[in-house]
């Protein structure tokens, strides 16, 4: 199957080289890999042109944004422009980050997994990140059957199904929300192990922190799920404090009247759905 790849690129040069380099050693390789560079100020650019004058495979494109490093609406503003210099002639589409080793067969595998199930809207494999004894562990959701942003490929049939992707924070999540909506299916392999430099957050500015809260006010989760959610994830950072952020972000999102992301039909289904794992969970 063919496939593209947008790489959304800001201050990487610690870590670029080598997801490029596990990208040129890919059993089956993309036909086009676009690297965007978004407002770098460090070597980003140099190590870019580098590799685009190494293979025809490699195109840049050169993106100005704020020099903050936030999540969500920065990384999909840099994929969108990225994506927009590519054609309509792949099967699947990857987002990919610049501080990530993927194992040779990564796309092989995923490629496989979309051309057996014509169900599949998102796959990918799991991430690792090193401990303080350098050891490479598991760093993944609860949730087994979430592809982490770092990773994410999408059908072309499911990434014109759910728009694309949201230029906020919580794209991650609602694309799968909204995949489930449109019917189709996501998978996670648990034998691609794919290293992950830099371990998530750790170059985000201060200001993200409530980001979360809002995100699930614009997928219009309600405030007692929101509250369940946050939980589960200050129980997973071990951080009571993250709750607390998170509560606030909503309560602000909400008396901001901040945009959602989702229609109320979309938003009725994400609850309902939110309700059904909640109690399955529960009974398990």
């Amino acid at each position: 199957m063919g496939y593209y790849i947008v790489i959304p690129i800001h201050n990487e040069e610690a870590f670029l080289k080598c997801t490029l380099e596990s990208i040129i050693q890919q059993t089956l390789l993309p036909k086009h890999v676009i690297l965007v560079n978004d407002n770098s100020t460090d070597n980003t650019e140099s190590i870019i042109d580098q590799y685009c004058s190494k293979s025809t495979m490699f195109k840049k494109s050169n993106s100005t944004s704020s020099t903050q490093h936030m999540p969500g609406s920065k990384v999909i503003n840099a994929f969108n422009k990225g994506f927009k210099l590519l054609d309509d002639k792949y099967d699947f589409i990857v987002k990919l980050d610049a501080d990530v080793i993927l194992p040779p067969n990564y796309f092989e595998v995923i490629s496989t997994c979309f051309k057996t199930n014509n169900n599949l809207g998102i796959a990918g494999g799991f991430i690792y990140e090193q401990n303080n004894a350098d050891e490479w562990v598991l760093n993944h959701p609860m949730d087994k059957d979430h592809v982490r942003g770092a990773i994410k490929a999408y059908s072309k049939a499911c990434f014109k199904a759910i728009g694309g992707l949201k230029n906020a924070m919580g794209w991650d999540t609602v694309d799968e929300l909204l995949a489930r909506f449109y019917g189709f299916s996501i998978h996670t392999d648990a034998n691609l192990h794919v290293k992950h430099l830099r371990p998530t957050g750790k170059a985000y500015n201060a200001k993200a922190k409530r980001l979360q809260g809002k995100a699930m006010y614009t997928m219009r989760y309600g405030f007692i799920i929101t509250c369940i959610a946050s939980l589960k994830m200050a129980m997973k950072n071990k951080s009571i404090r993250s709750f607390w952020n998170n509560i606030l972000g909503y309560t602000q999102a909400k008396q901001n009247g901040a945009a959602y992301l989702v229609t109320e039909e979309e938003g009725k289904f994400i609850r309902n759905l939110r309700w059904t794992n909640i109690k399955r969970k529960i009974k398990a």
